[in-house]
């Protein structure tokens, strides 16, 4: 037994190092969404900037809304789930309801589309593709339902 090697044993990484990774990857898709959206709005003139903050808190401003009620539907079965009470008799659920962790994976990809729709939007506005710019909320939209 010598020659013999012992094959190496590839382990999964730690729960740690993956949370932070994640954190890592979250932080640099943030910095390149401001960077973009940053670029964006100053190579618009101020004319053309009014305008698309009108149109953007149009378009964008229910989606920001169902994220944040998404998050705080979390919190709330969050909470029923902390104190004594029973919300799944008293709200006469079955048993196949969405647990307050369920919830927050939603929240957590509709927070993560919803932001880089609109750096989409802002970038394609800013670029003179109006119309794809137009068309970047309903396509975020028939993709999340």
């Amino acid at each position: 037994m010598k020659g013999a090697s012992v094959p190496a044993v590839v382990g999964m990484p730690s729960p740690l190092f993956l949370w932070r990774f994640k954190v890592v990857l979250f932080l640099l898709w943030g910095f390149c969404c401001c960077k973009i959206g940053w670029d964006s709005v100053m190579r618009m003139s101020a004319d053309l900037r009014d305008l698309f903050l009108y149109e953007a808190f149009l378009y964008y401003n229910p989606l920001l809304l169902v994220a944040l009620m998404t998050w705080l539907w979390g919190v709330n079965l969050w909470v029923f789930a902390q104190s004594s009470v029973n919300y799944v008799k008293v709200f006469d659920l079955a048993q196949t309801h969405l647990s307050h962790r369920e919830i927050w994976r939603s929240a957590t990809w509709l927070t993560l589309i919803v932001p880089t729709s609109m750096t989409a939007y802002l970038y394609l506005y800013s670029h003179g593709e109006v119309s794809l710019a137009a068309s970047q909320p309903v396509f975020f939209c028939m993709l999340s339902f």
